[in-house]
């Protein structure tokens, strides 16, 4: 198949039947993952802080400093939770906070230090471009000086979170005060220079409309071809309970598993120069997770020993080791754990 252009994958992504979408996008998954192989990690994702002055309106997540409930973990509070990961076969720690608008970079190096010694087996996945973007202003430091620093600390690799939709007429309405589209992709250029990989998202259902959407993955598949730098991309729908934007908008309703199912066959489609695709088992739930399996998904992402953000917009979804391989046996596949780097640890 010729490289779709974005006239192209807009006219399918509205026009196109799902269940020829879906078959395009199964066999340009089986294409790049011939051994019908479907992987997924162990991991635990730690929430050290809930503290955050971006204010965006699509999260339930944030509170203020001066919120009783507002915490920073102490060392000791991360350690039992990493010793608990440990504890069922983990491998990585997907790190993200909060923008704190009061910790620079001394106290991101000695959080990731820390870990790097006490728990060298641990990958450390961690900070947002708009955690490093910020860390870099506060720091009085540029993002490469941040980004080396934090590696020479002990962090592997940073997640997409942030990227929301890529296109700046969303995020002013979504983020106003978060990065723009432009410093997203920046932040995750210079990682890559860096030699620090990194996954790319979207956040799909809020105000966006398809040619938002397609908007996103032109920037994600333009700066893979110049830096090769994504292992992964995900992308998982708005959640809308309990945040702001619910309460602005109340006519935006949780996008429907036909958009899910029909965009995600969209990117594997158009990302032709990103081998993994992720499934957001996490808020679609186990039947649509499997069903991503036929529309291009080759990963089940995280058995996710801990998650905080989308619980707190009221989507609590979880999936064991053993449901996991469950499913994709089902289909006819074969599960794999992996690490980060997506190299397979153990086959079932």
């Amino acid at each position: 198949m010729q490289r779709l252009d974005r006239a192209t994958i807009l006219e399918w992504m509205l026009h196109k039947p799902l269940k020829e979408l879906g078959a395009l996008a199964l066999a340009k998954k089986q294409a790049l993952h011939p051994d019908n192989t479907t992987t997924f990690i162990v991991d635990r994702n730690i929430n050290y802080t809930n503290i955050c002055f971006v204010d965006c309106k699509f999260c339930a997540f944030k509170r203020t400093l001066k919120d009783k409930d507002a915490y920073i973990l102490d060392f000791e509070s991360i350690d039992a939770k990493i010793e608990e990961l440990l504890a069922i076969g983990g491998t990585q720690i997907l790190f993200q906070g909060g923008v704190h608008p009061q910790l620079k970079i001394d106290y991101y190096e000695s959080l990731v230090s820390h870990i790097a010694k006490k728990f060298p087996t641990i990958t450390i996945h961690g900070f947002s471009a708009v955690e490093i973007d910020y860390i870099a202003k506060i720091s009085r430091l540029s993002l490469v000086e941040v980004l080396e620093r934090l590696k020479a600390a002990g962090l592997s690799s940073i997640p997409g979170a942030g990227a929301e939709i890529l296109s700046d007429r969303v995020r002013k309405v979504i983020a106003p005060k978060k990065l723009s589209a432009d410093a997203w992709i920046e932040v995750h250029r210079q990682a890559h220079k860096c030699g620090i990989k990194s996954t790319a998202t979207m956040m799909f259902g809020s105000v966006d409309t398809p040619e938002d959407v397609v908007e996103h993955l032109q920037r994600v598949r333009d700066l893979q071809d110049e830096t090769g730098g994504f292992r992964a991309f995900i992308l998982w729908s708005f959640q809308p309970n309990f945040t702001p934007l619910q309460q602005e908008r109340p006519e935006i309703k949780k996008a429907s598993s036909n958009r899910y199912l029909r965009l995600l066959a969209c990117s594997r489609l158009f990302l032709d120069n990103i081998k993994n695709i992720q499934s957001s088992w996490v808020t679609q739930g186990a039947m649509i997770g499997q069903l991503a399996l036929l529309f291009g998904a080759n990963d089940l992402g995280s058995v996710m020993m801990e998650e905080n953000v989308v619980k707190a917009a009221g989507t609590s979804f979880c999936m064991s080791q053993e449901e996991m391989i469950a499913l994709v046996g089902d289909l006819g596949g074969r599960a794999a754990k992996r690490n980060t780097a997506y190299e397979i640890l153990e086959r079932y």
